[in-house]
């Protein structure tokens, strides 16, 4: 147990957040065909009304972000002028590289590829073909490259900046307060901007905690034959729970830093394995083509929708990933700006622009590039299974490799870790979040936050499943989003502020 946790004390941000979310627990648990029907309408409202926005500020933040790095400003250091990174190059470099992996790559690395595939994201295109391959890869790879990043950077940016340049704590409202007028009203807004900033990432973490149960729960189907159901599931996440609240209570340095070296052992074992044993040429050839492909299309990608033909497509997938990373944001841009001390502006746009979207095209290519292969190639039905059952994907690729069973086993265990360090570290981000950015938050906090992340992500998948879990992020992070353009909007002011002094240095 960490001993240098601070105390506990009143704060508005902590209870009032604590409550939103007890109740969408309670509410779950009682009625979870209201609460179902509550989070469709959600869902369907948001997507029809708001997709815009969304496809909008992501494709603003990365050209927001290519300036940055290009321009004058991408000199200004994210700490003292004359202060150096805290961490040797490659060191960060490789911290940026354990970012890359996560639970959400491992369960979509087959799933979506092989979901594309199934059902192409153009009419125009025929499924389970040569053609529709090559149009899945392209565009798990726009999912999963610089435009989801473009999130988490912006806001590790903005983060690290406030905190390391001016000296501030690492709340999201501080990075608003330039823009606040002194008076009666700055400090409630202040805690309404962190309570809307706590609720978006509890639910962009759950809807991660949601997908890994599912894929646990999958796995241990196909491996063990244990029924996939809710029942389960809620057991899943209930040993999960214990496990996290376990590592937290072990203090962050011993926890986090212990399974964390576990997680990029195995991901990286895994892959090298799959990728000799898999289709190595054809991985290549697919990782190389699928970059061109993805690079060619990426604005049309990332502006379109569906007004003229109508459809699903882009609601159910682009419109979702952005808002499940504008949800997770906070989290993995707090762990981004951490570690980013003393690197400059264009360093820290440089390193997460690059290193964690090329980590996971490298998965996707190798992994989904594997499964494809098998389908076009080698006569095996995973796209139709995949189809049947999205937990499944990974696990009946393996069955077509040598050592499945090893492999398959290897791969729930990564998932349990994955799950329990993002969970350990999400549950220590919100408790310093609810806690005026304390460093050492206190262990009744973090308790009181795990479990209510435990509680959160079993309503959700008992509700409504993994159609749940997509609500979940897509609804809180509406109105984080605006947060996000209006923080942009300060760092820029206070950018050019600065500028002139930098310029006489």
């Amino acid at each position: 147990m960490n001993k240098n946790t601070d105390k506990f004390s009143f704060n508005p941000v902590f209870i009032i957040s604590a409550i939103v979310i007890a109740v969408f627990v309670l509410f779950g648990a009682i009625s979870p065909s209201l609460f179902a029907a509550g989070a469709n309408a959600a869902f369907a409202f948001t997507t029809e009304s708001f997709g815009w926005l969304y496809l909008l500020a992501v494709f603003f933040f990365v050209i927001f972000l290519l300036f940055l790095a290009l321009s004058r400003y991408g000199r200004v250091r994210l700490g003292g002028d004359d202060e150096r990174p805290e961490y040797p190059f490659f060191t960060w470099i490789g911290m940026l590289f354990s970012a890359g992996f996560g639970v959400g790559l491992v369960f979509w690395g087959v799933a979506e590829p092989m979901s594309h595939f199934f059902t192409s994201p153009y009419a125009s295109t025929e499924p389970l073909t040569e053609e529709g391959a090559r149009l899945a890869m392209g565009y798990s790879f726009f999912h999963w490259g610089v435009s989801q990043w473009s999130v988490f950077a912006i806001v590790g940016l903005i983060i690290a900046y406030f905190q390391f340049r001016k000296k501030s704590n690492g709340l999201i409202s501080t990075s608003l307060s330039p823009m606040i007028k002194e008076g009666p009203i700055k400090k409630p807004l202040n805690q309404t901007i962190d309570i809307l900033a706590v609720i978006a990432t509890v639910m962009g973490v759950a809807t991660s905690v949601g997908l890994g149960v599912l894929q646990i729960n999958g796995g241990l189907n196909n491996v063990f034959g244990i029924p996939n159901t809710p029942f389960y599931q809620v057991i899943i996440i209930v040993v999960l729970t214990v496990l996290f609240l376990t590592s937290t209570t072990t203090g962050i340095n011993k926890g986090i830093k212990w399974l964390s070296n576990i997680n990029l052992g195995t991901a990286l074992v895994l892959m090298l394995f799959v990728f000799i044993a898999g289709p190595t040429i054809f991985i290549l050839e697919t990782f190389t083509l699928g970059l061109g492909d993805y690079i060619t299309n990426f604005v049309r990608y990332s502006l379109r929708l569906q007004p003229y033909q109508g459809g699903e497509w882009v609601k159910d997938w682009t419109i979702f990933y952005w808002a499940w990373a504008i949800a997770w944001s906070p989290f993995v841009g707090a762990f981004v700006a951490r570690v980013s001390r003393g690197r400059t502006i264009r360093e820290f746009i440089v390193g997460v622009l690059i290193i964690p979207p090329v980590i996971a095209l490298l998965w996707i290519a190798v992994f989904g590039g594997t499964a494809l292969h098998m389908d076009l190639f080698s006569g095996t039905s995973i796209a139709q299974a995949v189809n049947e059952d999205l937990t499944s994907a990974l696990f009946v690729t393996f069955e077509q490799l040598p050592l499945s069973f090893i492999l398959s086993v290897l791969a729930i265990l990564l998932i349990l870790t994955f799950l329990v360090t993002s969970a350990d570290s999400a549950t220590y981000i919100i408790s310093s979040m609810t806690t005026n950015g304390s460093l050492n938050p206190p262990l009744a906090v973090r308790i009181v936050w795990g479990v209510l992340l435990g509680g959160i992500a079993a309503v959700l998948l008992i509700a409504s499943g993994l159609e749940g879990l997509q609500t979940a992020s897509l609804v809180s992070a509406l109105p984080f989003t605006i947060i996000l353009i209006l923080m942009v909007y300060t760092l820029f002011k206070l950018l050019r502020k600065e500028f002139p002094r930098e310029k006489r240095k």
